[in-house]
């Protein structure tokens, strides 16, 4: 008998968007605990990009042939032994940690799922898990206070967008660093926009004179040497994307696996569903077009999340 076959991006080295390719592999056999997923979204993340071009190396290291992808929504088509939660047919969103999402099917323990709500669409509910839990994990990491100012690097990015509407919900000021072509975006948001490059701390101190309380940083070291300098204490500094320089100046350093967790999760899915949080989709593309979905990704420039529809 023919096993049933699965696609499945894959990498073989380290290297650009070139070594991605797409392979036909057996479809998964759930263990006990596991839930087989027919994929229908998986969202892309910059983390991904970092691990394939072998700059992770050191912290997450790539075996090869290596898979990708955490984000992932889809229909459950088999059970392992000693799953009862769900049954065949549930819409599902969740993640996997065996870099394995991109693909047209999915092996994951049913821990690590939720059901969709009816209200998500796929794009929203395959790219919710990475945005959602790290923007979660990012704003409790700084805590702040109703009434305080915070300033937020990459607020257009897939995890600012989320963030800044979080920090909305605490009825906290934002500063929302990011291009001038977000801005408008931005400022319908409750957010004030303040341009990235070259005078960003003048800018910062003079769209806040009382001083800022917190700086969430999106994007690397030196918005955390920034942060630093314009005298915010390193307990309410967080980074997601600057882990050495983070821990050089005692900042926090807290990310997606910090929340991840059925119970955050279902908080997220819930605030998007209601409307409370917008999660924008930049763009979808077929799996076979993984290549050019991680270079625009890649350019840093996209509002939202980037997104495959196996």
């Amino acid at each position: 008998m023919n096993q049933p076959r699965a696609r499945a991006v894959r990498f073989d080295r380290y290297g650009g968007t070139d070594v991605l390719y797409v392979a036909d592999v057996p479809v998964p056999s759930p263990s006990a605990g596991e839930v087989l997923v027919e994929v229908r979204a998986a969202g892309i993340n910059p983390g991904e990009a970092a691990i394939r071009s072998g700059a992770m190396h050191e912290r997450f290291p790539a075996t090869f042939p290596s898979g990708q992808g955490s984000d992932l929504a889809g229909v459950v088509t088999a059970l392992g032994a000693g799953v009862g939660d769900f049954a065949i047919g549930d819409e599902v969103l969740g993640y996997s940690w065996q870099r394995s999402s991109h693909a047209t099917h999915v092996s994951v323990p049913a821990t690590q799922l939720i059901r969709k709500p009816p209200r998500l669409s796929w794009p929203v509910a395959g790219s919710l898990y990475i945005v959602g839990c790290t923007a979660h994990a990012a704003v409790h990491a700084v805590d702040p206070e109703k009434g305080d100012t915070v300033a937020v690097s990459a607020a257009a990015g897939g995890v600012g967008t989320v963030v800044i509407q979080l920090l909305a919900v605490r009825d906290v000021r934002v500063l929302g660093i990011a291009s001038p072509a977000n801005g408008s975006w931005l400022a319908a948001h409750g957010v004030t926009p303040v341009n990235y490059g070259e005078g960003l701390g003048e800018r910062l101190t003079a769209a806040a004179p009382d001083g800022i309380d917190a700086f969430i940083d999106l994007f690397g070291p030196q918005y955390v040497e920034l942060a630093a300098g314009l005298g915010i204490p390193p307990d309410h500094i967080e980074t997601i994307a600057a882990f050495q320089k983070g821990s050089e100046l005692g900042a926090r350093t807290r990310g997606s696996r910090d929340a991840s967790n059925r119970e955050v999760l279902t908080e997220m899915a819930g605030l998007v569903a209601d409307g409370t949080i917008e999660i924008p989709i930049a763009a979808t593309y077929p799996l076979d077009r993984v290549a050019d979905a991680f270079g625009r990704l890649e350019q840093r420039h996209t509002r939202g999340k980037i997104v495959l529809l196996p």
